[in-house]
Parts: structure tokens; C-alpha cells; sequence
């Protein structure tokens, strides 16, 4: 993993510990947020990740619309559908021509599944469609909504549409975009560890004060109810959280600092949590 100059970086690693198991769409510690998310980092979704998703969604009785607009490919989404159907789902792939029966086809929907490619292109698609409300309605009232690369990247609030020009970690290096806010406090960003995205994830948590950045590792997720998440996968979950450090004041284009910003690594079963603070 690539070197950053940040100052007094707190480092923790968690050990195992138990976790209580997130069944149903519905979490009693949801404090407001919604539906349960699962978010995953790209690289393909485990068939574990997808089986729990389809038992969030109801199940034998799930119906599961597929918006693939963050792709650009003519199948788009196809692969998405057939992957929930093979564990018994019903799943559609949803066109947004015609705004009105996509909003139809969300209102009837157990669940919303993002896949990959751009999550800018996404976002501006379902924005244009006048979607972006209706799902962040949809998921308040408790739908269950999942997603991967793209798709696990356009559920921050604040959102990274693409790497930096040039690395560094300087204030507002790495460009950032409204998402769909439906975890607000966190940032996340997908193909973490593969694609080497440490700094750009490091520099956005220090612009963006109050926030968690939550780098995903790929065939890897996070499931999230309210103010916690379990990891379900292979690879790790990078968590870097900027409550409580003291970040040093820099106008833009200036190098950043930091002081007491924490440091997590997690793995398959283990689970972050984080109550609202003061």
C-alpha cells in the first residue's frame, strides 16, 4: 500500500470479535438511516454477498430492479439480473427512457442493485430522470439497496467521481461530487487495495472533516445498518476516520496536515461501529 505523509496517524487493527448476525432489512440501531446497504468493491460479488443480499430483499419473494447506468455497454445490467435469478430472485434491469414507469418499477421493487462503471455517469442518469429523491425516499422507508464498484462509490454523500490528475495530499487534490447519500457519514471508495487508491481516499477524509473514508477491497463488502457495518469477503476494508483529529487549516492547492486521524483494517465477520459523536 502506497506511503502517506500524515501526521500522527493513529494505526489499529481490530481483532475478530463477534458479531451479531444483520437478518431481515430492518436494524433497531438504524438511528433513521434506512434500509440495510450492501456495498461492494468490485471484482465480481461473492455468491455469499449476493445470497444475503437476495435473503435482505426478501428472499424467494425478492424483487430486485437492476439500474446499470453507470455502464455504457449495450448488455448492461444483464449479468446483474441473471445473477440474482440463478439464487431464485425475480430481477429486472431498468431503462430510464421513461422516467415515469422506471419510478413504477423502483416503487414495486424489494431492493435497487447499482453495478459498475462510472459513477459520475450514474448519478448525472438518475439525477436527469428526477430518481435521485425517490431512491433516497425509497431506501429511508426501508428498502434495501446494494451496489458494486460504481455502485458502491455513488451511495457516499460525498462522492469521488475519479482519481487525481496527480498524486499528492494536497487540499482539494482529489476531486469530489454529490452522491446519493444514503450512508452520509461515509466515503467510499472501491478497488481499494488493488488500485492502490490510499491517498486520494487519506486526502478527501482531511477535506471533508466529520466524515469516515471506507476503502472496499475487491470480491469484498460491507453490509450497513445504521451507524455500523459487517464485512463479508476475502479481502480488507480499509476504514480512515477524521472524527476528533485536528485538521490543519490549507486553502486549496496547499499541502494538508492532520493530527490524530484513525486507522482500521478489517476482515471477513469482523464489524466498525459509529455513534454519532458529541
Amino acid at each position: 500500500m502506497c506511503c502517506l505523509a500524515v501526521a500522527m496517524v493513529s494505526l489499529s487493527v481490530i481483532d475478530r470479535t463477534p458479531v451479531v448476525a444483520l437478518a431481515g432489512g430492518e436494524d433497531k440501531e438504524a438511528d433513521g438511516h434506512g434500509g440495510t446497504l450492501v456495498v461492494v468493491g468490485g471484482g465480481g460479488t461473492p455468491e455469499p454477498v449476493a445470497r444475503h443480499f437476495v435473503s435482505l430483499a426478501g428472499g424467494k419473494s425478492a424483487r430486485i430492479v437492476v439500474l446499470p447506468q453507470a455502464s455504457s455497454r449495450q448488455d448492461r445490467g444483464v449479468s446483474s439480473a441473471r445473477m440474482f435469478k440463478a439464487l431464485g430472485a425475480e430481477a429486472l434491469v431498468v431503462a430510464l427512457e421513461d422516467p415515469r414507469q422506471a419510478r413504477e418499477q423502483i416503487d414495486a421493487a424489494t431492493a435497487i442493485w447499482f453495478p459498475g462503471g462510472s459513477q459520475a455517469a450514474l448519478y448525472e442518469a438518475l439525477d436527469k430522470a428526477g430518481l435521485v429523491k425517490v431512491i433516497q425516499q425509497r431506501h429511508a422507508a426501508g428498502l434495501v439497496i446494494g451496489g458494486t464498484s460504481a455502485g458502491a462509490a455513488v451511495m457516499s454523500s460525498v462522492m469521488i467521481p475519479r482519481s487525481p490528475e496527480t498524486p499528492g495530499l494536497v487540499a482539494g487534490n482529489t476531486p469530489a461530487i454529490p452522491g446519493l447519500g444514503l450512508a452520509p457519514e461515509l466515503i467510499i471508495d472501491q478497488h481499494f487495495v488493488r488500485r492502490k487508491r490510499m491517498n486520494r481516499l487519506v486526502g478527501i477524509v482531511i477535506d471533508h472533516p466529520g466524515r469516515i473514508g471506507v476503502g472496499i477491497g475487491e470480491a469484498t463488502a460491507i453490509v450497513v445498518n445504521g451507524r455500523r457495518f459487517r464485512v463479508m469477503g476475502k479481502n480488507s476494508v480499509v476504514v480512515i476516520d477524521s472524527r476528533g483529529a485536528k485538521i490543519g487549516r490549507a486553502v486549496r492547492g496547499e499541502r494538508q496536515s492532520v493530527r490524530g486521524l484513525q486507522f482500521h483494517v478489517f476482515r471477513d465477520g469482523q464489524e466498525f461501529r459509529f455513534p454519532k459523536k458529541g
